[in-house]
Formats: C-alpha cells, structure tokens, sequence
C-alpha cells in the first residue's frame, strides 16, 4: 500500500481492506479462508457508503432494527429472506468489527449482533449453501464470525491510532 504525506492511495476500498484483513490474517494462528477474507472486504467496502446502515421506508431513511428484521425474515419469501438475512449478518459483521468500540456503553451491546449476526448467516446457509464456490460458505462465516469481527476491528484500530503498535492475534476468541 503506498503512502505519500499520511494520504493512503489504494486503487479501491475494497482493495484496501482486503490487503488489511489479509495482513491481519496472515498472522493468525488459524488463518481463515481467502473466499471469507474477499467476502469480507466486499462487506466493509459495500458499506462504504453510509445509506447502507438504514432502511428506507416510505422514501425516509430509517435506522435498521436487526432484531425484528431477522425475525420478520420468518413470514417472508425465500428470495426477501436472502436479501434481508444477508443485510443483518453484513450489518452486524461490520458493525462487530469495523465499529464496535461505537457500542461502548450502550444498553444494546457486542454480544447482542454477534448472536444476530451468527444466526442470520446461518440461517442463510440453509437457504443458499454455496456461496463463492464454497459449499457451506455462509455456515463457514457464522463460525467464523467472531475471528473476522477481530480482524475487522484490528483494522479499525491500526487506522484510528497514530502509532505502529504491535499485534497478537489470539485463536478461539470467545464472546461472553
């Protein structure tokens, strides 16, 4: 990634996470996947843009409720339940990740769209199981979910921080 005077040029976001969690990855104990690594960046660069976090109901942009959103997901056709299962898991993945030091002392925490997250990329394993050419793929992420959230906030952290600081990147991280 080249640097000029603090300025990060990089020919795509996507690109430049994907080289980050990469980096991050590597140095894993217990790397995971370059299908869930490019699926991931493709995650964070889709959000990007910021209308991304909100519904829009009746032409308003409305926050998102993941929690009623996944369970309305039950009373929908297979095809609204992909839309709207992949829309919770990738909110709350970049949410736990990229974002989570955002939900320091609030009533709702990490825990809660880790749990959602989990179980909406879950679910949607059992609606569309190949994904990338992997089979199993969205079962693959929901196992994952907590090691990518890691890699994902190490990114966040290395861009909010001024200083090189050194990285330890621990297996089976447990969300209480």
């Amino acid at each position: 990634m080249p640097k000029t005077s603090g300025l990060i040029l990089e020919s795509s976001l996507q690109v430049f996470f994907y080289d980050h969690l990469q980096e991050f990855n590597k140095k894993s104990l217990t790397p995971l996947p370059n299908e869930t690594i490019f699926y991931s960046s493709l995650v964070m660069d889709s959000y990007g843009d910021s209308t991304k976090f909100f519904d829009q109901v009746d032409g308003k942009s409305k926050e998102k409720i993941l929690g009623i959103k996944l369970l309305e997901t039950g009373q929908m056709s297979r095809e609204k339940q992909k839309v709207a299962l992949r829309d919770v898991a990738e909110t709350s993945l970049l949410i736990c990740g990229y974002f989570a030091d955002s939900l320091n002392k609030k009533i709702i925490d990490v825990k809660y769209y880790h749990d959602l997250g989990k179980i909406a990329y879950s679910r949607l394993n059992n609606i569309s199981p190949v994904a990338y050419d992997v089979p199993s793929f969205y079962r693959v992420m929901s196992k994952s979910f907590g090691d990518i959230t890691l890699l994902m906030n190490l990114v966040s952290k290395k861009y909010s921080s001024d200083k090189d600081m050194p990285w330890l990147i621990l297996t089976d991280r447990k969300v209480s």
